[in-house]
């Protein structure tokens, strides 16, 4: 097991590893820029080293100065969190060079799966269902057009490297695919420095469900079960939830199986989750793997038990599964509501200083956040600034306790989506579980 491992995250994901390795005897060190040298991460680990100023490019982003203090501290191991440098292949790579173990999967598995486009292709391959769309990435909007006339609109744009709904453009009709197209690639490439793109059918009203899985360097794969995350606004999560009200134990099982050979057919190791579409007539297609730690991983601990982030980090250790498929068993149902310091009408970022923060508490509600009263939210980094979380004996009974949390949850100096969120657990057709990646739009222009 590793003797120390270097955070190289902030905010509430920081606090969250920290927490493991602490629970697993681990000592840590934790990063920061100017801006959060209070912060409660900060304060939390054992050792800390600021790592450049406020901007997450000079701090959070800056490879050599993560680096070195991992070396100056000793550190044997990093935990990239999500977001930053999690996905980051160069990064891995440079670890996995001199000697201090990436807490993930491999940099040949990051970059095989952060080509969206060679994953399909992988994928394809193997016979496993993916959404129809370019056969690789496109090379120019002719490409684009004769793929987007085979496939029939409308079509999505996405870029090749992306992440985080960056990149990617729907588009209706012919004569507004090169526009599209050039936007798509633009951003692409001022996102994440590669303008790559290739193109996939557009859905109408589907639900976005992911599957959970885990997977020891002996080549053994197990999945936790799906969450369903289609509750988003501009391909950006929301809401979160497990089991998934429309996924029976029919389904459950073929997903599962499905995504369990997603990993097998890209040799992927570490902790990651297989994404999919599933349309109104239930056939699910893959849409690609992330290969990191979810943001949304709290909701699967809830129902299954398992600590995620002790296993990543066993995993990476070495150590083989704990479990097998046949010991995950998912219990009752959880929920995750995102807390963003935005206007929860015009969504508007509302960074500043939080003067009262007051979470909720009581049998079954967990809050994972970096928060507390005096906290400063800075402009510089996401706008999350907390997960609330809620499990009960099923999907009534948890969507009943995140209500009553929301009402307790008290944050004052900047606002936030709180005021959404508790409007959206009052909508019908959320209550009843009726929602697509369309619901937010809906939901928002009645």
């Amino acid at each position: 097991m590793f003797k120390k491992v270097l955070v190289a995250n902030r905010g509430e994901i920081a606090l969250r590893v920290i927490r493991a390795c602490k629970e697993l005897g681990i000592k840590t060190v934790a990063i920061h820029s100017e801006a959060d040298a209070l912060a409660l991460h900060v304060r939390a680990a054992e050792e800390k080293v600021c790592v450049g100023p406020a901007e997450s490019a000079l701090s959070y982003r800056n490879i050599p100065n993560v680096l070195s203090a991992a070396e100056i501290t000793g550190a044997d191991a990093i935990h990239p969190g999500y977001g930053f440098l999690s996905e980051n292949a160069h990064f891995a790579e440079v670890c996995e060079s001199i000697g201090i173990k990436f807490i993930g999967p491999s940099s040949e598995n990051i970059a095989m799966m952060g080509d969206k486009a060679k994953a399909r292709e992988i994928v394809a391959r193997r016979g496993l269902p993916v959404t129809p769309g370019s056969p690789g990435e496109l090379r120019s909007e002719e490409d684009a057009l004769q793929a987007a006339q085979t496939i029939g609109f409308p079509v999505i744009i996405k870029a090749t490297a992306g992440g985080g709904g960056r990149g990617m453009r729907v588009v209706n009709k012919a004569e507004d695919l090169s526009r599209a197209f050039q936007a798509a690639q633009a951003e692409a490439k001022s996102t994440f420095g590669n303008d790559g793109v290739y193109l996939e059918r557009y859905f109408l009203e589907p639900r976005h469900i992911e599957v959970q899985i885990l997977a020891d360097q002996h080549g053994r794969v197990v999945h936790l079960g799906e969450r369903d995350c289609s509750i988003q606004r501009r391909h950006q999560k929301l809401v979160e939830e497990t089991p998934s009200p429309v996924v029976d134990h029919k389904l459950r099982r073929e997903i599962g199986r499905v995504a369990v050979e997603v990993v097998k057919a890209a040799h992927y190791r570490n902790v990651g989750t297989v994404e999919f579409l599933l349309d109104k007539d239930r056939n699910f297609y893959f849409m690609e793997v992330n290969t990191r730690i979810q943001v949304e991983h709290p909701i699967t601990e809830m129902v299954t038990g398992i600590d995620l982030i002790k296993e990543q980090i066993r995993l990476a250790a070495g150590h083989p599964l704990s479990i097998r498929q046949q010991d995950v068993v998912m219990t009752g149902h959880s929920m995750e509501c995102r807390i963003n310091a935005e206007d929860p009408e015009k969504f508007t970022p509302s960074p500043g200083m939080i003067t009262k923060y007051s979470p909720p508490g009581g049998f079954g509600v967990r809050v994972d956040s970096a928060m507390e009263s005096g906290s400063v939210v800075v402009p510089y980094y996401d706008s999350m600034i907390a997960k609330l979380i809620t499990h009960g004996r099923d999907r009534q009974e948890s969507m009943a306790r995140m209500k009553r949390a929301l009402g307790e949850f008290v944050i004052e100096g900047i606002k936030t989506s709180l005021p959404l969120h508790r409007r959206m657990l009052d909508d019908s057709d959320f209550k009843k579980g009726h929602v697509s990646t369309t619901f937010l739009d809906r939901f928002l222009a009645g």
